[in-house]
């Protein structure tokens, strides 16, 4: 389902494993994408990530195929390896309320976290929805890039796209002073938001979750 890294290197990884998987949800004109991302290690200060899978679907695909198809992955057998759950961050922000609903409806052994992507700074929960800034986000991905904990699979097909994404991706000041994140104009951010939300999850505990 996802590529691995090589036998020599699988060696050097810790034994305590977790998956995390990030789905961001495109509009009309914007690509859906998710990822895996396999977190090593025992505690926060030692946590490894390693991005394992990286997926974006063509423009104007069904919600219900994009469901289907993460509800495959989050089953597969790799993915419940790791002797735990593991975890589906999506993005809840306008159209993905109710493609949660959906994903809540799929047979998944997986613990499903909504998250509703916002400006400003702080964190938030309510009826089952963290609200989280995208400086926040981004900000995980940019450190855990900075400080070499974040490792991307080369042989990945959409690795070369999730690396253009970070080289486009930029901070703007709106005109009342607000920062604003993402991709250069005609460029996407699909991917860097899908691992920043599988990243932003493996980090911290989130207030409420569904096991579904």
């Amino acid at each position: 389902m996802f590529r691995v890294l090589e036998h020599e290197d699988l060696a050097k990884q810790p034994s305590a494993v977790a998956y995390f998987a990030g789905l961001d949800l495109g509009q009309v004109q914007d690509y859906s994408a998710f990822c895996i991302i396999e977190r090593q290690g025992c505690s926060k200060e030692s946590y490894g990530f390693t991005c394992r899978h990286l997926q974006r679907w063509p423009l104007r695909t069904s919600f219900q195929t994009i469901v289907a198809d993460t509800a495959r992955m989050m089953n597969s057998p790799q993915m419940q390896q790791a002797g735990r759950k593991p975890t589906l961050a999506v993005d809840a922000t306008g159209l993905g309320a109710p493609i949660v609903d959906l994903l809540k409806s799929e047979r998944m052994s997986a613990t499903l976290i909504p998250i509703q992507i916002t400006g400003g700074f702080d964190v938030t929960s309510e009826n089952g929805v963290t609200r989280v800034p995208k400086r926040s986000l981004v900000s995980v991905v940019q450190l855990a890039l900075q400080n070499e904990r974040l490792k991307i699979v080369p042989a990945l097909p959409d690795a070369p796209t999730l690396l253009a994404e970070l080289q486009n991706f930029q901070m703007k000041i709106s005109e009342n002073a607000h920062d604003i994140y993402g991709g250069r104009e005609g460029a996407h951010d699909d991917l860097v938001l899908a691992v920043a939300l599988a990243l932003w999850t493996a980090q911290r505990p989130v207030a409420r979750s569904f096991s579904i």
